[in-house]
């Protein structure tokens, strides 16, 4: 009689223990980068930076009658916190710590300024100008000086970088920023400089023309 001898187990092939093994490695590695968990590693594996950008492309020219009369510079520093309910900072949360720096110009639309609002004397020496009140333009945030001082991230959100297009984004920080430098700039008298500014630009011109007299007022 003849015992049946049962089969042993195939072995895994060795290059395929090598592949796994490799997986293993480069998934660690780029933990390690992402998460900042070994030192030194970024430095090992360098990154180069190439500008690969299309040339810009004019979409619209447009005039513009504004006088540009005064610009002010603001920074402010914003400490953004998000929380998420029955869960510590250190699982699901961020805090971020971002200085922003920018300015803000102030003018006077000058292309409202109709035929209505320009009075002259019949031997023009003397003229009374009205013009609109000046207004304050979109706060331009500078990158030169803006930046993140900290950031604080719960595991997840770490994890979650991993996965992400843009990690660390700092648009919602960016946005505040803007809008607080937007509010110091309307409390800041930089409108009231701009009228003081642009009726000095006035009367200097108007007199140069041979008017001894000029009057602005500002109004709606």
């Amino acid at each position: 009689m003849t015992t049946p001898t049962s089969r042993l187990p195939g072995r895994v092939p060795g290059w395929v223990k090598a592949l796994a093994a490799l997986a293993v490695v480069l998934a660690v590695l780029f933990a390690g980068l992402r998460l900042s968990v070994i030192p030194g590693l970024k430095d090992v594996f360098g990154t180069e930076t190439h500008d690969r950008s299309g040339p810009a492309l004019l979409k619209s020219i447009r005039d513009i009658s504004r006088f540009e009369a005064a610009s002010g510079t603001f920074q402010v520093v914003v400490d953004l916190e998000k929380d998420t309910r029955l869960l510590p900072d250190a699982i699901r949360g961020t805090r971020t710590l971002y200085v922003g720096a920018g300015t803000v110009d102030a003018y006077v639309d000058l292309g409202k300024v109709g035929e209505d609002d320009v009075t002259v004397n019949g031997d023009r020496t003397s003229a009374t100008l009205r013009l609109p009140r000046a207004a304050l333009g979109t706060p331009a945030l500078d990158p030169e000086r803006s930046y993140a001082v900290s950031k604080q991230r719960g595991l997840l959100d770490r994890l979650g970088d991993l996965f992400s297009d843009n990690p660390n984004g700092e648009q919602a920080v960016q946005k505040l920023a803007v809008r607080h430098i937007a509010e110091a700039a309307e409390d800041s008298g930089l409108t009231a400089r701009a009228e003081s500014n642009t009726t000095g630009m006035l009367q200097g011109l108007l007199r140069s023309l041979g008017f001894k007299e000029v009057r602005v007022s500002y109004g709606e």
